[in-house]
This record gives structure tokens, C-alpha cells and sequence, in this order.
């Protein structure tokens, strides 16, 4: 098999265990806060989201300080120690007996974390160019199988061992997982070793005004911000419909689950098409045809019809992550790719935080089927900022940027 081919399915593997692990603990968190004796329902409920989201407030903070080592250290490297550390700190947040030491825990998970933009970088680099569209695609398809199993594991397996031994059990996933990365991954392209660098800083700067990169991350935050708005209403949606026998909970996730498996299903496939007609046209058709999909979300009349939609909704979601990772890789200064990544997966973080928060104040105001055709206009928007910004004439940057990163031989 040849070693991109490798690297790319054990990494897809892993990734898929990474998500799971960070969204398993969705379904049982207000009831392992109950546990530890928070049994009001709103301090719960605050608790819980404080819980949730330090998680992302942390990884949106400290990326692009992991991406700029993994430039200077080497991917692979960064996705051992995230692997590692997220292990252990999963198996010490089964120890926890206070909302605030899990809080700290979470917090924790977070700044070591970087797995994802790690593995994404390491796929990107060491991947054929013409292959480099189907390969973030399969990865996609990975991590996106692990965020819709996670909560359904997560739920069940609560049931069966309890809420501890799902982090002892998790954790130890995580550590074998890292150890495969570590004995069968190999990374072929390794940063250049420099006399001199120019600094966290100093790359900061000098990426953040690259016009094309930031509106590549512009357009990350505003897919995730989209597309995570009407989540945490959808529950209530699907009430408001009229869940079929009256199971609510049951649809109000299959509806998240139907998106997820036509995401994961089509993510391979947009990723292949992107290599051969140009990832910015497969992005931003994409963009369009889920914007068009919205509009409908706001006039069905019961949950089959909406689970038509999200199902198609997912088909699109499929071409829009992976096709703006392959666009990021084709723009990013050489030497810089990791550091890019960690930018980009900033502003990818911060659109899952700013989505459901600004989308709860929206809906009090034009309820959940204004919000989709606000969500539907912001699409819109996004497609024709990413179709025109991108066609501009830029000063090629490759030219402009630090030392080159050395050549390898392997292709």
C-alpha cells in the first residue's frame, strides 16, 4: 500500500475516535453533574454549558500555537502529543468529583488538543497534490463518523458501565490509537530545519495579511456559524412538528444523524471531484446548493419532510470542509502549512461557539424558520465573497514567504 494511503486511513481512524471522544460525553453530561450533587436544574444547565463549550474556547485559543510548532517540530509529532494528552486527561476526568474540577479538565482537553488540525496538516503535506481533495475528504468522513457515533456510544454505553468508566474506557481508546500513529504513521515531508524563525508573532502577521487566506478563514467561521445555528433549536422544531408516536428525543437526533451519514457519505466523493474540476468551484456550488436547501427548511409541514432536507443538506455539508482545507493547503505560504491549518481551525472553532449562541438570541426574535433563511442568506453570501475574493489578481505569496520548505524526493 502506498504510505499516503496508509497514513491517510490510520489517521481517518483515529480521527474518528478523537471526535467520538470529545462528543460522547453530550447525552449523560447533565446527569454525571447530577452525580457529583448539582441537582438544580438551572445551576445544571449552567454548569453544563460552561462545561460544553470551555472545551472549544480553549482549542480556539492555543491552534495556531500548535500549528506554528508543528512547522517547526513536525506534524506528526503535534498529533502524538495531542493524542497523548487528550488520553490522559480523559482518564482523570472520570476521576473528577467536582463541577469545577471537570470544568479545569475540559479546559485542559482543550489547550492540548490540536489532533485534527494536526492530522488534517500531516494529510495535506504528505499527499500527491492531484490526491490531496479525495484524501481530506476521507478524513473528513472519519471525524464526522465519530461526531454523529460519539453521543449514540456515549448514551449506550452510559447505560451499561456507567458514566466513569466511559472516560477510563475512552482514555485508553485514545492511548492505543495514538500508539498506532506512532509505530505506522511516517511523515515523509518534515519541516526544514531553520537557522533563524521569524516567531510566533512574526508568522502571525504575515499570514493574517494574506487577503486569500483570510478570506478562506472568514469563509470557515461562517460555515460552521451557519450551519451550528438552528442545532440547539432543532429539538423544539421537530416538537413543534409533531415527532411521529410522540418520540421527540428519538427524531430530534436522527435528524442530526441523517445530516451527519450524507455528510460522511459524500465528503469522499466532492473531495475526488475537487481534484478534478478545482476545490474552489466544488466549495462554492456547494455553499449554494445548501443555501438553497435551507430556504425549504422553513416551510415544511412534518419531520419526514425535514428529514428529506437535512438528509440533502448533509449531501452538500460534504463538499464545504474538505474542499476549504484543500484550498487553505493550495494557498499557504510554503513552510507554513501547520500554522495556516491552526488559524483556520481558529476560526472554524469559533463559528461552532458563536453559531448556536447568536442563533438561541435570533430565533427569540424572527423564530427557528426565520433563522434558516437567515442562515440561507448568509450562504449565499459566503459563496459569492469566496467565488469573487478568490478570483482576484494576488502578489503570488510563495514568493513572499520564509525559507522555502526542502524538497522530498517522495512525491
Amino acid at each position: 500500500m502506498e504510505l499516503w494511503r496508509r497514513n491517510l486511513y490510520i489517521l481517518m481512524g483515529s480521527q474518528f475516535l478523537v471526535m467520538g471522544a470529545m462528543t460522547m460525553i453530550i447525552p449523560f453530561l447533565p446527569l454525571y453533574l447530577q452525580e457529583m450533587g448539582v441537582t438544580d436544574p438551572e445551576k445544571n444547565q449552567m454548569w453544563a454549558g460552561l462545561i460544553f463549550g470551555i472545551n472549544f474556547l480553549s482549542a480556539f485559543v492555543m491552534a495556531p500555537v500548535w500549528g506554528s510548532l508543528a512547522d517547526k517540530k513536525g506534524r506528526k509529532i503535534m498529533v502524538l502529543r495531542s493524542g497523548f494528552g487528550m488520553s490522559v486527561v480523559m482518564i482523570l476526568t472520570g476521576l473528577a468529583t467536582s463541577p469545577l474540577q471537570l470544568l479545569l479538565l475540559r479546559l485542559l482537553n482543550g489547550t492540548i488538543s490540536g489532533f485534527v488540525p494536526a492530522s488534517i496538516s500531516l494529510v495535506a503535506t504528505n499527499t500527491p497534490r492531484e490526491r490531496v481533495g479525495y484524501a481530506l475528504g476521507m478524513l473528513q468522513s472519519g471525524g464526522v463518523a465519530g461526531s454523529i457515533m460519539g453521543p449514540f456510544i456515549g448514551g449506550a454505553l452510559a447505560e451499561l458501565i456507567g458514566f466513569r468508566m466511559i472516560f477510563y474506557l475512552t482514555g485508553t481508546l485514545l492511548g492505543i490509537a495514538t500508539l498506532v500513529v506512532l509505530f505506522f504513521v511516517k511523515e515523509e515531508k518534515l519541516p526544514e530545519e531553520k537557522s533563524q524563525s521569524a516567531g510566533f508573532f512574526a508568522d502571525g502577521s504575515f499570514i493574517l495579511h494574506q487577503r486569500t487566506l483570510l478570506i478562506l478563514f472568514a469563509a470557515g467561521f461562517l460555515l460552521q456559524f451557519a450551519m451550528l445555528g438552528p442545532q440547539p433549536q432543532m429539538p423544539l422544531y421537530v416538537e413543534r412538528l409533531g415527532a411521529p408516536g410522540g418520540y421527540i428525543a428519538f427524531f430530534a437526533g436522527l435528524v442530526t444523524a441523517v445530516t451527519g451519514m450524507a455528510n460522511m457519505m459524500a465528503s469522499p466523493f466532492l473531495g475526488r471531484l475537487g481534484d478534478r474540476i478545482g476545490s474552489e468551484r466544488v466549495m462554492v456550488y456547494a455553499m449554494i446548493a445548501a443555501a438553497l436547501f435551507f430556504i425549504p427548511h422553513a416551510f415544511v409541514t412534518s419531520v419526514w419532510q425535514l428529514l428529506v432536507l437535512r438528509f440533502l443538506l448533509g449531501l452538500c455539508m460534504g463538499g464545504l470542509l474538505p474542499s476549504l482545507h484543500a484550498l487553505v493547503r493550495h494557498h499557504a505560504p510554503a513552510g507554513k502549512e501547520s500554522t495556516v491549518y491552526g488559524y483556520n481551525s481558529s476560526a472554524i472553532f469559533l463559528g461552532n461557539m458563536m453559531g448556536p449562541i447568536v442563533g438561541g438570541f435570533l430565533t427569540v426574535w424572527i423564530d427557528i424558520r426565520g433563522l434558516f433563511l437567515v442562515t440561507a442568506g448568509l450562504l449565499l453570501f459566503g459563496a459569492w465573497w469566496v467565488k469573487t475574493g478568490l478570483n482576484r489578481p494576488t502578489t503570488p505569496k510563495r514568493e513572499q514567504s520564509v525559507p522555502q520548505k526542502r524538497v522530498s524526493s517522495a512525491h
